[in-house]
C-alpha cells in the first residue's frame, strides 16, 4: 500500500491497525478521533474526524459518502439539512435513528465538499470494514451513488435504488442520497417511496 505522497512504505496507521486492531466500536471510535498526520488532504484539513454512531447491534447500517460542513462542525454523521431529511425517511421506513447505525465511507470532510478521491476512499476503507465487522448488520443501506460504488460495481444508483440486492455476501438496499433529494422534488418523492419499500425489506429480515 502507498502513503498519501505516493511512496511504497506502509503507513504507520495501517501498521498499528494490523498489529493492534480495535477490540470494540468504542476503541475504534477512539482511534478515529485520534487519527491524523496521514497526509491525506481531508484528514489534514477537516475540523474533526466524524465516526459512525448508533446501535452497536443494529440490523440496519446506513452508509453515506463523507461528512459535510455541519457534520464537520458537530462531529456527528448526517446532522445538517440532509440529515434532517434522512430522519424523515427513517420514520417513513419505520426505523428509529437510535436503533440503526449511521456512518460514512470517508470519515473526514473533503475540502469544499468535493468528491473524495480514490486514494482517500481506499485510505478509509479499513475503518468502514471494521465498523461492518463489529455491528454485523443484516442490511446495509448505501446512500447515493458514491457509497453504492464501494459495495457494488457495475450497477448504478438509478438502477438499484429502492430494492434489495446481494453483493459480495452482503444484502444492500440502496437509496438516493438525501442531499440529492433536497435539490429535486421528484427525487424526494422517490426517496419516500423507497423508504416504504425499505420498511417491507426490514420486516422480512
Amino acid at each position: 500500500m502507498c502513503d498519501a505522497a505516493g511512496g511504497a512504505d506502509i503507513p504507520p496507521w495501517l501498521v498499528r491497525m494490523a498489529s493492534m486492531p480495535p477490540r470494540s466500536l468504542d476503541e475504534l471510535r477512539d482511534e478515529l478521533l485520534a487519527h491524523g498526520g496521514c497526509g491525506f488532504e481531508p484528514c489534514e484539513t477537516a475540523t474533526q474526524i466524524v465516526p459512525g454512531e448508533g446501535d452497536e447491534t443494529a440490523q440496519v447500517m446506513l452508509v453515506g459518502e463523507a461528512p459535510g460542513r455541519s457534520e464537520d462542525e458537530q462531529g456527528r454523521p448526517f446532522v445538517g439539512r440532509a440529515g434532517r431529511l434522512l430522519d424523515e425517511v427513517l420514520v417513513e421506513a419505520g426505523l428509529d435513528r437510535e436503533r440503526v447505525y449511521i456512518t460514512n465511507v470517508v470519515k473526514a470532510r473533503p475540502p469544499g465538499n468535493r468528491d473524495p478521491k480514490a486514494p482517500e476512499v481506499a485510505h478509509w476503507m479499513p475503518w468502514l470494514e471494521a465498523e461492518l465487522a463489529f455491528v454485523q448488520p443484516r442490511l446495509v443501506v448505501p446512500l447515493g451513488r458514491h457509497a453504492l460504488a464501494h459495495f457494488a460495481t457495475g450497477i448504478t444508483i438509478t438502477a438499484a435504488h429502492g430494492r434489495p440486492i446481494t453483493e459480495r455476501g452482503r444484502t444492500l438496499f440502496p437509496l438516493y442520497h438525501p442531499a440529492a433529494a433536497l435539490r429535486s422534488t421528484a427525487l424526494r418523492q422517490t426517496m419516500f417511496e423507497d423508504a416504504r419499500a425499505l420498511r417491507a425489506a426490514v420486516a422480512a429480515l
